[in-house]
């Protein structure tokens, strides 16, 4: 990872409605300002997916005004970590980059009880890139 003072990392998956956008909103919540967060897709939906939305406001965090965003060369350009969570071959890969893939199940079209466990393994993922990259210090 380049020697940023804020480590920047990108979230992508193929509708940026669902897993890209939990793992997004759980970063923010949870690092603040020690990390620069992005997520895109790579055939982004019209909206988040709405149950989604639910789940995560259960969590308490809103993603309602979330709005899905195209995967760009520029974004993965700008960020020291790519994250894909199944766009496939579709993520552009370049030198330098770190790349981690999280298989994760694609919640379109699930209800919130099938929302729920890949909401709860995003959010332990995302606690543990923090811990890697962005730890608090004492």
């Amino acid at each position: 990872m380049p020697d940023t003072a804020v480590p920047s990392v990108l979230f992508v998956c193929v509708h940026n409605a669902g897993r890209s956008q939990m793992a997004a909103a759980f970063l923010t919540h949870l690092a603040g300002d020690r990390v620069q967060v992005r997520s895109a897709g790579s055939a982004p939906a019209a909206t988040v997916n709405p149950a989604v939305v639910a789940a995560m406001a259960e969590s308490g965090i809103d993603v309602s005004a979330e709005v899905p965003k195209v995967l760009t060369v520029e974004a993965v350009q700008a960020s020291d970590v790519v994250i894909t969570m199944g766009c496939g071959d579709t993520c552009p890969v370049f030198p330098g980059k770190r790349y981690l893939d999280w298989r994760l199940p694609d919640p379109a079209g699930q209800g919130v009880d099938a929302v729920r466990p890949i909401r709860d393994d995003i959010e332990r993922r995302v606690r543990g890139l923090i811990d890697e990259i962005a730890p608090r210090t004492p």
